[in-house]
Order: C-alpha cells, then structure tokens, then sequence
C-alpha cells in the first residue's frame, strides 16, 4: 500500500499524537472506575494483576489499532476495507470498522450525561452545596439531581455542545490544541490533589492500599475485572485509537509512542489511587464504595475537609477534563467516515453526528427517572447500553484486530510499520496472535456469563 497523508491532516509531532491518545484512553474509567474496583478487589494485589495484563494485552493491542490506522490513513471501516483487500482477505473484515465506529458513538451518547453529572457538580462544590454535609445529605443531593430530567438534559447538551466544538475545528485546530491544554492541566491537577492527600495523616495507609499487595484478597474473578479494565481503559476496540494512528505521521515510531501512551495512562489511574484513596481513610469511608466513590463518597469527604470546597471542585474539574479528552476520540471516527464516504464538510458531519449522539443520550438521561423501571432484559437503557459497548461490543472488536493484525495482515507490512528490532518484533507478535486473544475471549466469556463468576 503506497503511503499517503490522511485528507484530514496529521498530528504535528510524536509528543502530539501521545497527547491526543493518552487523552482518549484517560477518561472516565481512570478517575471515577479504576479507584473504586481497586477498593473492591483488596487494592495492591488487584494493582499489579492489572499492570501485568496491561502489559500483555493492552500495550499489544494497541500497537495494533494503531499500526493498522497509520497504514491505512483512513476511518476504521474504510482502514479495515482497503487493508483487507491489500491482504487479499475477505472484504467483510471492513464490519470490524464498523462496529468499533458504533460502540464509540453509543458509549458517547452515555458518557456525555454522566460527565455532565461531573460538570454540574463542578459547580456545587464552588458553591458549598457539600459543606458540613453527612451522607444522607449527600445521598439526598445527588437522587434530587438525576431525577430532574431538565437538569440533566442541560448539563448533557452543554458538555456534548463543547466535545462537538472541538471536533469540528479540526485535528490540529481542535483536537492537538484541546488535548494540549487540557492533559498538562489534568496532570497538575492530579499532582495538588496528590499532594494535599500527603496533608491528611492518612497518606501511608493509602499508599499500602493501593500498592502492598495481599494475594489472599485476589480472586478469579478479581483477575477477570483486572484484564477486562486493562483493556478498557486503553480506549480499544472502539476506532479511537485506530483513526488517531491514522493521523501519525510516518516517521514517528509507533511502539515508543505506544508505551508512553499506556504509561501516562496508568500513572492518571494510579495517581487517581494515591490521591482519592488517603481522603477516604481520612474521613473514615469505605474504600469499596463502588460505583457513587466519587459522587456519593467522596463529596463528604469534601464537605468535611479544610479548603474542601476547592479541593473538591478541582477533583470535578479533573474528571471533567478526562472526560472531555476522551468523548473528542470518540465521535472522530463516525465524524472521519462521514468526511470520507458522504463529502460532509467537518463542521458539519461534526454536527449531524454529535445530534444523533445527544439524542439518544436522552435515553441515558430518562433512565435515571422517568424511565427507571422501564428494563429490558432487566436493565434500564443506560444498563443495557453500557453493557452492550463495555461487555460484548469492545472484547469482540479488541479480539478481532489482534486476529486481523496478528493473523490476516502479512508479516511484512506489520514489520514495515512498527520498525521494531527482530526480538521485539516476535515478542509482539506473539503476544498479539496468541496471548492477548486468548485474554479478550476469557474476559468476553466471563462477562456473558459462560464463566461462572
């Protein structure tokens, strides 16, 4: 395949390109998930399963999806089309383009409301709204805002508004200028957190939490999470990371900037760990909070703590920022096809596809009041939806482009593109046709329920 330039133009540098992935695969699953399955899963042990399978499994894949986005220059589904024809595979590998464009727009339409949760609540912290607040309070506070649809609908279309802003000014006018402003900010951010943590007298606790590992807390089902989070987290199987390889310049070696991108990745979640968790032994919380950690537990925490009103909206503007890197990544690939296949201009294949997305955001809006006992296979909307994209959707689509890039695509072009010493390029390669499938189809059976838990 002859290379060429991408018609929707290309990151200016390699540190771009690290930016603009470390700031899709950061996001929600960082600040808000990874802290409270560590809190559910016994916390060191828990810590180093999920570094090994980043290891393993993320890092391979993602060489993948952006090795094969880079050779291409196109969406995914076109990417996946013309490298199977280049192969001489069967053409209907261009589905898996297909189905990674649709979980990344699904997952948007869901994601905008609960980061415009965050957004809302970056606000009731500046305002006091948690000071000197105990728990039924705070519990109290947060069931009055999701059951207003108004409300909700408002801070949804606001931050889907300002995703879709970014997106339509382009790679580097939009999404290099966002991402260069907004990952240096979410690291300071994290380092005042984390160094108000030190204040608390509770530091040391947090940290043998978080990293002195007890194996006895560790079970197969914990591994399980650890692997299923690990992929996750990196933004893959959903055309994010492939149509941000498809803007990497040629010259930038995709295996170092590969490495970067997982390592600033796990630093946010760990440094997320070692930031919330010293809060939460400080305020005598639970660690295994769960899923309210950071919107039901941690505002106590907030309200009770000197300069907690700061401290708390920082947090908020932190999750913000993670959010918003990431919900960038996730329309670009509908909104590059769009571009590709229909000659929509930017702004406005930015527009027609962020409407679609906001409007079945409604539905993730009504599932937490007027909808709420609507299930469907015993889920609401926004349940069915999240277990759709997070559970069937990602592993399928994870597990396939390591078939593609492992199996279907010739050993010479992967060799060409990654440019890796013969060592490295055997490890990798063994990893992703053997190790890391094997990994997603375990994780893929466990969470339809073939595996017992």
């Amino acid at each position: 395949m002859t290379q060429q330039q991408s018609i929707h133009g290309e990151w200016s540098s390699k540190l771009a390109f690290i930016m603009a992935a470390t700031g899709s695969a950061v996001g929600l699953g960082n600040i808000w998930k990874f802290p409270y399955i560590t809190g559910e899963n016994g916390g060191g042990a828990f810590v180093m399963v999920y570094l090994i399978c980043i290891a393993l499994v993320g890092i391979p894949i993602m060489m993948a999806e952006t090795m094969l986005g880079r050779r291409a220059k196109q969406s995914p589904i076109n990417a996946l089309k013309a490298l199977s024809q280049e192969a001489e595979a069967h053409e209907n590998w261009h589905y898996l383009g297909w189905l990674g464009v649709t979980a990344g727009f699904l997952i948007l339409s869901y994601y905008s409301v609960i980061a415009g949760w965050a957004s809302a609540y970056v606000f009731k912290s500046l305002s006091g709204a948690f000071s000197g607040q105990g728990s039924a309070e705070i519990k109290a506070l947060f069931e009055q805002f999701v059951a207003s649809p108004l409300q909700l609908t408002c801070w949804h279309s606001a931050f889907m508004a300002v995703t879709m802003w970014v997106v339509a000014r382009g790679v580097r006018g939009g999404l290099e200028k966002a991402v260069q402003f907004m990952m240096p900010s979410l690291f300071l951010i994290l380092l005042i957190l984390v160094g108000y943590a030190m204040t608390t007298g509770h530091y040391s606790q947090g940290l043998s939490f978080l990293f002195a590992p007890d194996f006895s807390k560790i079970s197969g089902q914990s591994i399980l999470i650890a692997m299923g989070h690990s992929f996750f987290t990196l933004s893959l199987g959903m055309g994010a990371i492939m149509v941000y390889g498809a803007y990497l310049p040629g010259h930038v070696s995709i295996s170092k900037a590969t490495l970067l991108v997982a390592g600033a990745d796990t630093a946010v979640a760990l440094l997320a760990g070692v930031a919330i968790f010293p809060l939460v032994f400080a305020n005598q919380l639970e660690p295994s909070a769960g899923p309210g950690l950071i919107f039901q537990t941690l505002p106590i925490a907030f309200g009770q703590m000197t300069a907690g009103n700061v401290i708390g909206t920082l947090f908020f503007i932190l999750v913000v920022f993670a959010a918003l890197s990431s919900s960038i990544s996730l329309i670009e690939p509908m909104v590059a096809w769009l571009i590709e296949n229909h000659g929509f201009k930017r702004s406005h294949a930015c527009w027609v596809a962020g409407a679609a997305a906001w409007l079945l955001g409604l539905g993730t809006v009504l599932s937490f009041n007027h909808w709420s006992e609507v299930k469907l296979f015993g889920h609401t909307f926004f349940e069915l939806l999240d277990y759709l994209t997070a559970n069937i959707m990602l592993p399928v689509g994870g597990f396939f482009v390591a078939i593609f890039a492992g199996w279907v695509m010739l050993r010479e072009h992967s060799e060409s593109e990654l440019e890796m010493s013969p060592m490295f390029y055997e490890i990798w390669r063994i990893l992703v046709r053997y190790v890391a499938p094997a990994a997603v189809f375990v994780v893929f059976l466990s969470v339809v329920g073939v595996l017992a838990p």
